[in-house]
């Protein structure tokens, strides 16, 4: 199937694509520091630059995209428009995850993934209920945390 806007409108559409400050990543920030919790973001001096970086707990949280990182979900739908190029760049965005996550862990850092499917879509969770998860792994000692949509039916 054909693209329906011109290249160049696609190209202006996917530079608009922000990497940071995203309206999932605002809102885990938002809770957990109402929650008293005080982070520093994407710390470049860290794998991978965590969104969010706890310190005093020794954790770091990722607010991935479900496109962007090739989530199994209902939001991720792989582009019929130039397959082998996004195959490409998914496959090594979920490499270079891999790889974050492992040198974290190696450098003692806990270490907690929030899915997109968890704030939105049909499988979002409530969020009162996605940041008590990321509280009480915060405090507790879990070394790895991922939060991703609720289990659906497919229709």
């Amino acid at each position: 199937m054909a693209d329906v806007v011109d290249p160049a409108t696609r190209s202006r559409m996917m530079s608009g694509i922000r990497g940071k400050d995203t309206r999932p990543e605002m809102l885990i920030r938002r809770g957990l520091h109402t929650r008293g919790f005080r982070y520093r973001l994407h710390c470049k001096a860290l794998p991978g630059k965590p969104d969010l970086c706890f310190p005093k707990y020794r954790a770091v949280i990722f607010v991935h995209g479900c496109f962007w990182h090739g989530h199994d979900c209902h939001l991720f739908k792989w582009p019929q428009t130039r397959p082998e190029f996004w195959r490409e760049k998914i496959g090594r965005n979920r490499e270079v995850d891999g790889v974050a996550t492992a040198a974290l862990r190696v450098a003692d850092w806990r270490v907690g993934v929030v899915w997109e499917c968890a704030l939105k879509g049909r499988s979002r969770l409530p969020l009162e209920t996605m940041l008590d998860e990321c509280e009480s792994w915060l405090v507790g000692n879990d070394a790895i945390l991922e939060i991703q949509g609720a289990p659906t039916t497919q229709p």
